[in-house]
């Protein structure tokens, strides 16, 4: 099967399309034709050699596809499936891949919309459950593709919803049932206009974590997904999948989809192939939504 791989760290030029050996599904595994895969912050800093140092490496956590192959012990999923789901092995970004948590594509999604979907979803949905039910969140990065899901997931759960961003995506955090506000000098001030807030969500960093904890009152009413250093500092949990991830989203979130509670994000689609022209514009920033290679 054709992967995307690198073997040196670098820019997006060190990122190649090369033949790897097809894998199979094992245990409670199934291995799916990928139709699309989904492109995350984590792929450049990979290839940047920012988190591991081994290689060669290759790419990709989520991916959705038409199952092909079936695992010893796998029940209510057949051969021919639409299913969306994780790769464990972080080899998604191929033709082949083999999916440990899986679930239904939801029947109104096609497959990039579904291949957009499973990190940004489980990384909100982990991260709301550890901060408990919030009458008022405050979501410090709404607009971006976690953002804009722990904003929904949130309204849904039945919390009031603060929204950071800058004024151009004030009214797409309209949209998806949030109050906006900007981020920057004086959010404290701006955020106490709008009510108190009891729980907090970094999404996206910038050394907010004093002000989160002075607007909720606690360090242990906010988390980051987005600052360790300053969770360290600060005393604020920082939220990552080896502390246990909320696979249940998968499964959960269709009706959400199909009962019109749950926008997905805007998708940017690339060529497998086009691997590269997609990291350049990932790491440019900006982008609202989700980028996706396809394949065919």
């Amino acid at each position: 099967m054709k992967a995307v791989r690198f073997s040196r760290f670098g820019g997006p030029e060190v990122l190649e399309l090369v033949d790897l050996i097809d894998p199979h599904a094992g245990q409670g595994q199934v291995r799916i034709a990928v139709r699309a895969a989904g492109v995350n912050t984590s792929d450049w800093k990979k290839r940047q050699g920012l988190m591991d140092e081994e290689l060669p490496q290759t790419l990709g956590y989520e991916a959705a596809g038409i199952v092909d192959e079936i695992g010893d012990g796998v029940t209510g999923v057949a051969v021919g499936d639409r299913v969306f789901g994780f790769s464990d092995d972080g080899i998604a970004q191929a033709e082949l891949a083999v999916l440990t948590h899986f679930a239904p594509v939801p029947k109104s999604l096609g497959f990039s919309d579904a291949a957009a979907l499973p990190v940004a979803l489980e990384t909100a949905t982990r991260a709301l459950d550890q901060l408990g039910f919030a009458a008022t969140l405050l979501v410090n990065g709404a607009s971006g593709s976690v953002g804009s899901a722990v904003v929904q997931l949130a309204v849904a759960r039945g919390s009031r919803v603060i929204g950071t961003a800058s004024p151009a995506n004030h009214e797409y955090l309209r949209s998806l049932g949030a109050e906006p506000v900007v981020y920057g000098e004086r959010l404290v001030d701006r955020v106490r206009a709008l009510g108190p807030v009891d729980r907090a969500l970094d999404v996206a960093g910038g050394g907010v974590l004093p002000e989160l904890i002075e607007l909720t009152g606690s360090a242990d009413h906010v988390v980051t997904i987005a600052d360790f250093a300053g969770a360290q500092q600060c005393g604020v949990r920082f939220s990552r999948g080896d502390s246990g991830r909320a696979l249940h989203v998968l499964d959960e979130i269709g009706a959400l989809i199909e009962t019109g509670g749950f926008q997905v994000p805007a998708v940017q689609s690339f060529a497998l192939a086009d691997v590269a022209a997609a990291h350049r514009l990932g790491e440019r920033g900006g982008v609202r939504g989700k980028i996706v290679l396809v394949t065919g």
